[in-house]
């Protein structure tokens, strides 16, 4: 925590932790920079990429703002300079469920003219699936708009990664709205495959995940 600084500039100049909290992270871009960061680091440009809307020079300044906080450390890789989060910049994982959590009768018009990135849904899923447990473990994939995200729920609740490489034996193809209405329960899994979602595997792994 010797990293952690209060931020210099603009602030709302209250003594409770929501308004610094804010103060860190409060910024437009900010939460979706973390957003973008929790499945692991990325290239500025790959960053760039996932955040469609965001002028470069404004990223930039948020970047180094998180920085600067102790939220956001830049790494050596392979490929050149990465953006992750530090230890403590990874504890917005819970907040930001929550958050998700709370936004999903926002999401209930559907995603009309919006943006979507389907990497979106590796923080969306186990958030929605917090109090979801299994025991032996069971793991579900979503193939959506050409990436994989796996979902996996254990004794210890759900998780869910980006993973190309390894594909489980049951994977559910479908757009997005169909996999957020699934997990969400405004779907069953029948309701699901006749709106056009296509299944590769057992029908009853999906009915074990979402009964």
């Amino acid at each position: 925590m010797e990293n952690v600084k209060h931020p210099v500039g603009r602030s709302y100049g209250q003594f409770c932790g929501l308004a610094r909290a804010l103060d860190v992270v409060g910024d437009r871009w900010n939460l979706l920079v973390v957003r973008e960061l929790l499945p692991g680091p990325l290239r500025y440009g790959e960053l760039k990429s996932f955040l469609p809307g965001v002028a470069s020079n404004l990223l930039a300044e948020r970047l180094r703002t998180m920085e600067s906080a102790g939220v956001v450390e830049r790494r050596l890789g392979d490929t050149g300079v990465l953006y992750g989060l530090t230890p403590w910049g990874a504890e917005l994982r819970e907040p930001m469920e929550a958050l998700g959590r709370w936004a999903i009768p926002l999401l209930a018009t559907g995603r009309g003219d919006d943006t979507f990135r389907p990497r979106w849904l590796a923080l969306a899923l186990p958030a929605m699936l917090r109090d979801r447990t299994a025991a032996p473990p069971v793991e579900v994939g979503f193939d959506v708009e050409g990436l994989l995200i796996v979902l996996r729920i254990d004794e210890d609740g759900s998780s869910a990664r980006i993973d190309a490489d390894r594909q489980p034996e049951t994977v559910l193809t479908a757009g997005p709205e169909i996999v957020i209405g699934l997990v969400a329960g405004a779907l069953s899994v029948d309701q699901a495959l006749a709106s056009g979602a296509a299944l590769l595997g057992n029908a009853d792994v999906l009915q074990r995940v979402f009964p």
